[in-house]
């Protein structure tokens, strides 16, 4: 049977056709759909962790059970993930293990581009790269089959343009292991990692590259393309479609393990053009590497080192470099769309984040931010994050800041899953060494940025289990914070007149706002618009401060002050109120009910 997958459908169904038990993953654009697909095939215990290192942990504990395990990330969850990935390559495993880091060339979703081939490379562990949905599934079930066959996990390397595109997948069944789980092993020189046992290690993970190697002479997915010998090209992953498009022509070398590399290969092929080059994105990685065999080959020199690479990008690099004639370009043809509007990224309207930032904008304080939708409170008007690195970075940044002597007040913001990810230690450290730093945890009862996924504070499973509510409020209270508030995220006045308070104290304080996402199904059910009353508005601006795309400015000015008005889009409204309860003529109120 053929069904058209995306990049992450497919893993998800490699996964389970692999005969995967465990997978364990914390949710990271391009990668979250992996784990909500995989969650619905049957025999497959399927969960969201609190962050990636957990995570990657419980699919190394599945590994040495016995079980074949998955965990799946983002590119920088991996860096969160690093010293359970590094201990994992020492260590082997019983069953195969398979890491799922998905890249993001250019960024779309992400705060850096980093390429983690490297990072395959640094743990002496294989790495395989699919080009398409149906390689992203039959890799993912040959990653398994190499894990056990030399004792290592495995890394899949995806990229934003594989997880998320669709093409044809010619499905499998799956192959069940034995139903009789193995005695967990008690391998004392294998398993526990102190300096002793792990220096008699290290060899064996230099041994096993070198093996991995000599696999990759004959693994399936590497493969030659032959061509026009005039040009050869080296490349993998998503590039190679480019190449395929653009180069039609040319011998292309198409690998699928792009580590360890078939050097016997590479020099065969480099030989037999007289050309050689490599496409491939973001680092010199391959091209690099092709270098340290003594192979002359351009790349960078010829395709940029930055973004995400498409055929009009390759194409006019390949005509400015001269591989290909000026008489290849293609002029991109001229499209009269009209007139659009502008979307720049805002909160949501009825967004329950959006009051602590406007809050936080008139008190004019430095804002430690963090990974979330919310990061968009740094946007016009409100303005009111002024730093903002990885997960769980803001409680951290502000606490430095503080004990650096900074002459202002830092308040550090985070969400309720981000706080469970890696906010917890540092807001640890905050109490532990006695910053006077005011912490923010917007708690809107899911991991909105991502899609919504399941968190330890929502009440259900990834699977749809019922499980614990963490409660955040006691949470807090069992890290040693006296001074905690948990506030309705609406109540404008209450929010504003604690972080006053707070502001004055001289130890760590911690306000909680909690409110649902306004787009979860429950939220949506409440909402009734707003209206502007018209003859009570003066156009004095307030409400437009707050940024809420519903709030529009109307063609009809104020007669005193000849200020436009403001007018509600009923369309957008949720009846948050939080524009109502700033507006000081009181102009703004529930729409009447239509019969």
């Amino acid at each position: 049977m053929i069904k058209m997958l995306t990049g992450n459908e497919a893993v998800a169904r490699g996964a389970w056709e692999a005969a995967v038990v465990v997978a364990s993953a914390y949710p990271g654009t391009p990668s979250t759909e992996i784990l909500e697909n995989l969650a619905h095939y049957p025999n497959v215990y399927a969960e969201w962790a609190p962050n990636e290192k957990v995570a990657v942990d419980a699919a190394i504990g599945a590994a040495y059970a016995g079980r074949r395990a998955i965990s799946t990330m983002k590119h920088v969850g991996l860096n969160v993930a690093m010293d359970s990935f590094m201990y994992a390559s020492m260590t082997g495993i019983e069953a195969g293990l398979v890491i799922v880091s998905a890249d993001d060339p250019g960024m779309h979703s992400s705060q850096n581009e980093q390429d983690n081939r490297n990072l395959a490379k640094f743990a002496r562990m294989p790495c395989l790269e699919p080009s398409d949905s149906q390689e992203a599934k039959d890799m993912t079930i040959a990653a398994f089959g190499l894990s056990e066959r030399l004792d290592t996990p495995v890394l899949l390397r995806m990229t934003t343009r594989v997880c998320h595109s669709r093409s044809a997948v010619e499905l499998g069944e799956r192959v069940e292991a034995s139903a009789e789980a193995k005695k967990f092993p008690r391998n004392i020189q294998k398993y526990v990692m102190v300096p002793g046992n792990a220096i008699r290690r290290h060899p064996v993970i230099e041994q096993r590259i070198a093996d991995a190697a000599v696999i990759a002479e004959t693994f399936p997915f590497n493969r030659v393309e032959p061509g026009d010998k005039s040009l050869g090209i080296i490349t993998g992953g998503v590039a190679y479609q480019y190449a395929k498009e653009i180069f039609p022509t040319a011998s292309i070398l198409h690998l699928g393990m792009v580590w360890p590399l078939p050097e016997k290969m590479i020099r065969d092929f480099a030989a037999s053009v007289e050309k050689l080059i490599v496409l491939e994105e973001l680092d010199p990685f391959l091209e690099e590497n092709v270098k340290l065999m003594g192979i002359a080959v351009e790349g960078k020199s010829i395709f940029p080192l930055v973004g995400e690479l498409d055929p009009r990008v390759v194409r006019e690099s390949a005509i400015r470099a001269g591989l290909l004639p000026e008489s290849a370009r293609v002029p991109l043809s001229a499209v009269d769309v009209g007139p659009l509007p502008a979307r720049p990224p805002v909160l949501c309207p009825g967004c329950p984040h959006r009051t602590a930032f406007y809050a936080l904008s008139k008190l004019k304080v430095p804002v430690n931010g963090d990974i979330g939708c919310y990061t968009l409170g740094l946007v016009a008007p409100l303005n009111a994050i002024h730093t903002c690195g990885c997960m769980g970075a803001g409680i951290g940044v502000a606490h430095g800041a503080a004990r650096a002597g900074s002459p202002e007040r830092h308040v550090a913001v985070i969400g309720d899953s981000t706080f469970f990810h890696t906010g917890i230690p540092a807001l640890l450290n905050v109490v532990y060494n006695q910053s006077k730093v005011v912490t923010i945890i917007m708690d809107n009862r899911i991991t909105g940025m991502t899609g919504h996924q399941e968190n330890p504070g929502t009440g259900r499973t990834l699977q749809g289990e019922p499980a614990i509510v963490v409660e955040i409020e006691p949470l807090v209270r069992a890290l040693g914070v006296k001074h905690v508030k948990t506030v309705d995220a609406f109540k404008y006045d209450e929010i504003e007149a604690t972080l006053k308070e707070y502001l004055k104290l001289d130890e760590p304080s911690v306000l909680i706002t909690r409110e649902p996402c306004a787009l979860l199904p429950d939220a949506r059910k409440r909402w009734v618009p707003l209206e502007v009353l018209a003859d009570k508005c003066n156009g004095c601006t307030l409400c437009f401060r707050i940024g809420c795309p519903a709030i529009l400015k109307s063609d009809e000015l104020d007669e005193r002050m000849q200020r436009p008005k403001a007018l509600i889009d009923a369309s957008l409204c949720t009846g948050c109120e939080v524009c109502a309860q700033i507006c000081p003529r009181e102009a703004i109120t529930f729409r009447p009910v239509e019969n």
